[in-house]
């Protein structure tokens, strides 16, 4: 009996050095993994043929912040607070860009007219409590519609296209998001949860969206493009979506296009000190100056 009760002790001690073991490889495996994700984002901008570094301080104004350019015709990048613009971190609301892509690629979305059906809760944002389209939804950035739509298209299907689109991390582990929103359908991966994507990443997967360097079909690019126009100048377009997050981050991303030349942007603030000033009009306001 008293070697039995010694061999269970033993068996004990053995499975909770073993679990403490495993803990502590899967928390090295997941810092090995941030460390390849960063040296691979670093090595791609060492790859590009030209790049500068800018002074846009005046611009930002003493919000912490970055930028990052990006010319495919002279493949030039230009960056400012360059360190910043190669974290990954989460996309907030300019993942409907990506979303859009993924609902028309697999058909629950047909076109810019497309309407998905409001459920009747009563939300903050007036605009979002009625039947929306597509059109609707993205420039009002209503995130239960696209919630329904990254719902219906599935998790093994999302993971599989942010994979061959090369979208940061490609992580949707966390489905449901960390509930940064009072209701379950203003909640997702993308938004301050585990998705993450550097403002680097997020010009080079523009740039191929664009450039029809990714699996999507041109048609469907076109429709993106149409709801993501924001001018229409003489001297060109302008194309862009916005993003936020809770504790002062806020995105403004897109590209200018003048004939066929197209030129890539994308502005990210993160400044929890000074909150109160930092917004995704304030990052679109400063990408508009960047790009005159």
């Amino acid at each position: 009996m008293l070697r039995l009760l010694k061999i269970t002790c033993i068996s004990a001690i053995c499975f909770i050095m073993l679990s403490g073991c495993s803990a502590r490889q899967e928390k090295i495996e997941r810092t090995e993994t941030n460390q390849l994700e960063q040296s691979k984002i670093e090595k791609k901008v060492s790859e590009s043929n030209e790049e500068e570094i800018l002074d846009l301080s005046d611009d930002f104004n003493g919000v912490n912040g970055c930028a990052v350019l990006y010319s495919p015709s002279k493949n030039k990048y230009s960056f400012y607070n360059k360190d910043m613009a190669e974290q990954q971190v989460s996309p907030y609301s300019t993942f409907k860009i990506i979303s859009t892509l993924i609902g028309l690629h697999n058909n629950i979305i047909k076109d810019e007219t497309s309407t998905l059906n409001y459920n009747g809760t009563q939300y903050p944002n007036s605009e979002w409590n009625e039947n929306l389209t597509l059109q609707k939804a993205f420039q009002t950035s209503c995130i239960w519609y696209f919630h329904q739509i990254i719902n219906r298209v599935g998790e093994e299907e999302v993971k599989k296209e942010l994979s061959e689109l090369e979208y940061g991390n490609c992580d949707v582990s966390a489905w449901e998001g960390s509930m940064i929103n009072p209701y379950k359908e203003l909640n997702g991966f993308w938004l301050g949860s585990s998705l993450k994507i550097s403002p680097y990443e997020q010009v080079e997967v523009l740039s191929r969206i664009f450039e029809s360097k990714s699996f999507y079909d041109s048609q469907n690019v076109e429709i993106l493009k149409k709801i993501m126009l924001i001018e229409d100048e003489q001297g060109g377009k302008v194309y862009g979506k916005t993003g936020s997050g809770t504790n002062g981050e806020a995105w403004f991303l897109g590209f200018t296009e003048k004939g066929q030349q197209r030129e890539y942007f994308a502005v990210y603030l993160e400044d929890s000190l000074q909150k109160e000033r930092v917004s995704s009009t304030f990052a679109k306001e400063i990408a508009l100056k960047i790009i005159e």
